[in-house]
């Protein structure tokens, strides 16, 4: 199927996409729409009519737009959309999306993918993503599998733990912040890319696509991210298809991946030609992207995904029942609990279980978690009583409909490791909040009762 009539295809399907592909010096770009996440409104096209929803989620910045201004984007939006429903959106902050004063976290940005979902009707999605979108799509994986139809991951990286992918530093963040959008800075990323390189229309195309991308706050913003992120513990959770592509652009380039490879557990690791590392969009990736895809049958529902749990505990509770006498501390304990659900229905939380004077309860993204636990704590001071709270993010069997396994073992234990007025956090939580604004004063390791190892805990603070 053409392009034009791919698209026309679509048209068919979805209201929002209705309006025709428009000419723009020479060149057709689909109709851009809109979904609503929150506040915010994320751009999004819809191409092509196949039997299987794929979804391009770009690198840290794209423009809708201008993407179809060089044709090495062009033609892969067309291998895609030759045989499947291509989606393809601005993050949030990027683009032709709203952008927001701060820089999203990831929990955030999977919130905008689950409204383009949303919003074209896609019930079961491949994702395909590269560098730092791997970990977005990634981590959407693991937290929705339900909604997925398989994953391709084009140099996806551990993160922070992984002493081979060297982070900015402060100075090279403010470089990169105050020589944004020179053609120096644009022609300097370049540089490892020869086929790229040597290209003098897409270098020109790639230096107005840093301009229109993303603004120099957004890319200080990106790049110190990268600093903070770790995913070591959470490729585990990914238990969907997975193709994890990489080229030996560096001596150490097999091991990196092979890494990420192996944290999934169902993946494939493919090493493609020594050659320009920042093409996905380029013929090799795109053929075996395709194959992939194309190969991936439906697969049951989960039975395991990754989920964050909240443990809160009132602390006290027997000198309080004392003080007050049966009567006055089943009224407070009522009390309590309208409180706390209110706040979890504000947070997006789900109660699981309430045991006395505690409540579990499972978020799908652990700043949600941090904020609402910390929104009890300050709502039931003014009832005159304290709790303390445990947050972890991990793998959790569907048992009954109910999770269960070693991560609610975990959450349990880090709330009982908590004082009086904490937000206790596990490691995981903290690496992946990085960019929410969340503070976090480090409480050093200790042993969970129960669970192997030493675990590192983390104290949230106001943000």
């Amino acid at each position: 199927m053409s392009l034009d009539g791919a698209h026309a295809a679509a048209a068919s399907r979805h209201s929002q996409s209705t309006a025709p592909m428009r000419e723009t010096s020479h060149v057709l770009v689909p109709d851009v729409n809109y979904a609503r996440s929150g506040d915010v409104a994320i751009a999004y096209q819809v191409i092509g009519d196949g039997p299987i929803d794929v979804m391009l989620v770009p690198d840290w910045m794209s423009n809708l737009v201008w993407a179809w201004h060089t044709p090495y984007w062009r033609n892969f939006y067309e291998r895609l959309s030759s045989f499947a429903r291509l989606i393809v959106f601005d993050k949030r902050g990027t683009g032709l999306s709203d952008r927001p004063r701060f820089f999203p976290d990831l929990e955030t940005r999977i919130d905008d993918v689950l409204a383009v979902l949303d919003a074209v009707a896609s019930e079961r999605t491949a994702l395909v993503a590269a560098q730092e979108g791997c970990w977005m799509a990634s981590l959407f994986a693991a937290t929705y599998p339900e909604r997925m139809h398989s994953l391709a991951l084009y140099h996806p990286w551990i993160g922070r733990s992984d002493p081979r992918l060297e982070g900015p530093s402060e100075r090279d963040l403010i470089e990169i912040r105050d020589t944004w959008g020179t053609n120096a800075s644009a022609d300097e990323t370049l540089e490892g890319n020869p086929t790229l390189e040597a290209d003098e229309d897409f270098r020109t195309w790639f230096r107005d696509c840093l301009r229109l991308g993303a603004s120099p706050g957004v890319a200080y913003a990106f790049h110190k991210m990268m600093v903070d992120v770790d995913f070591r513990d959470i490729y585990p959770s990914v238990r969907v298809p997975t193709l994890v592509l990489y080229r030996p652009y560096r001596p150490d380039a097999r091991g990196m991946y092979g890494d990420v490879a192996r944290l999934i557990p169902d993946s494939r690791l493919v090493e493609l030609p020594a050659g320009d590392y920042m093409g996905i969009f380029l013929e090799d990736p795109a053929r075996e992207i395709e194959a992939f895809l194309r190969e991936q049958p439906s697969h049951a529902e989960p039975e395991r995904m990754l989920t964050t749990v909240l443990f809160t505990d009132l602390v006290g509770s027997t000198e309080r029942l004392s003080e007050l006498g049966d009567a006055a501390w089943r009224d407070l304990v009522g009390r309590h609990h309208e409180l706390v659900r209110r706040t979890l229905a504000r947070y997006r939380g789900i109660e699981v279980d309430t045991a006395g004077d505690g409540f579990f309860a499972t978020f799908d993204g652990p700043a949600r978690a941090v904020r609402c636990a910390r929104a009890i704590q300050a709502e039931i001071a003014e009832l005159g009583i304290r709790t303390r709270a445990g947050v972890h993010t991990g793998e959790c069997e569907l048992i009954d409909g109910k999770p269960g396994g070693l991560a609610i073992v975990v959450g349990a234990r880090i709330s009982a490791a908590a004082a009086a007025g904490d937000v206790l956090v596990s490691r995981t939580v903290r690496d992946l909040v990085a960019g929410s604004g969340i503070a976090f004063a480090d409480r050093g390791d200790h042993e969970l009762k129960g669970v192997p190892g030493v675990w590192r805990l983390y104290a949230a603070e106001s943000d």
